[in-house]
């Protein structure tokens, strides 16, 4: 089975980044076959999303970054904008046309914090690979409740209240209410 994720009608998501990639490889002067040796990506992947047919999952664009000395930040901005604090753009969509993940910026740390806007509708959920060592997850409900999974742990998170944790495990946010779930997510590293 593929985990290429075919999303035609949803060019927003990852807008930049099948441009980003291929700018940054030749950079690096890597082929797509080094890359996915360097990445642990498969070149089936690397090519599908650099020619803009594919959906790539965000730890696999971690894997990717690393591997060329880039940032996640810079795979995902547009290059014509200058401030990492207003990057503003949709890296994630669920089933629901409110369901998504907007990467609203990031500021310096450790490596990186990022700061995100996500809206899950119901029954919609995202599975998240575990990060590298060292990243930590924020998370604050402004509507809805959030049920957050962390390592098969299932626990409710209503508005008002946050959730922070080692995000080197698996872990998913799902909504299993009626009205659409919104919060913040910053991530740390």
């Amino acid at each position: 089975m593929s985990n290429i994720s075919h999303t035609p009608a949803r060019g927003d998501v990852l807008a930049h980044v099948s441009g980003n990639l291929r700018r940054f490889r030749h950079a690096a002067g890597m082929s797509q076959i080094a890359l996915a040796d360097a990445s642990g990506v498969s070149r089936r992947m690397i090519i599908a999303v650099e020619a803009g047919d594919a959906n790539i999952s965000l730890s696999s664009l971690d894997k990717l970054a690393v591997a060329m000395s880039v940032s996640f930040v810079d795979l995902v901005k547009d290059p014509a904008r200058q401030s990492l604090t207003d990057i503003n753009e949709v890296t994630w969509r669920g089933k629901g046309p409110e369901s998504k993940g907007v990467f609203l910026g990031t500021a310096p740390a450790g490596h990186e914090t990022q700061m995100w806007v996500w809206s899950l509708e119901s029954g919609d959920r995202y599975e998240a690979e575990p990060d590298p060592q060292g990243w930590h997850e924020m998370l604050f409900v402004m509507e809805g409740v959030l049920t957050l999974t962390l390592s098969g742990a299932e626990q409710d998170y209503p508005a008002g209240t946050f959730a922070i944790y080692d995000s080197a495990q698996p872990y998913s946010y799902a909504n299993h209410r009626q009205e659409t779930l919104r919060f913040v997510r910053n991530v740390v590293s």
